[in-house]
């Protein structure tokens, strides 16, 4: 069995300037592992240049089940993918507690993201 290390930044930091920092502790520290990296989405685009000369993947936090559409706020799958994300969280348990996230929404969020290549991890407890 392959063993991954996810980082899941939640959303912390609250720069890029440490966001940045943060990455490159982890580049230092990692050595035969798989990395994936799940930062705020505000920095993925950031990161897709600095993991294309690293073993690191990059994920995403959560992902919306459309492809498209009048969804405020939210992001797709093709997206993600477009952007150069490989993994995606879903259906993890502060969702699910704050935002009211439901097994059927976490299910087509999950449809969705297979559909589209992704890799899912799927959080199922706390």
């Amino acid at each position: 069995m392959k063993k991954i290390i996810i980082f899941n930044w939640k959303m912390y930091p609250s720069s890029l300037k440490e966001a940045k920092e943060l990455f490159n502790s982890i580049l230092k520290q990692i050595k035969n592992l798989e990395i994936v990296v799940a930062a705020p989405f505000i920095y993925l685009s950031e990161f897709v240049g600095l993991i294309n000369k690293t073993k690191i993947k990059l994920g995403a936090q959560d992902v919306f089940y459309k492809d498209e559409g009048a969804y405020t706020g939210e992001i797709s799958p093709t997206m993600l993918k477009n952007l150069g994300v490989e993994y995606i969280i879903i259906g993890h348990s502060e969702r699910r507690k704050y935002l009211d996230e439901t097994d059927e929404m976490i299910n087509k969020k999950v449809s969705a993201a297979l559909k589209t290549g992704l890799k899912v991890v799927l959080c199922v407890g706390e």
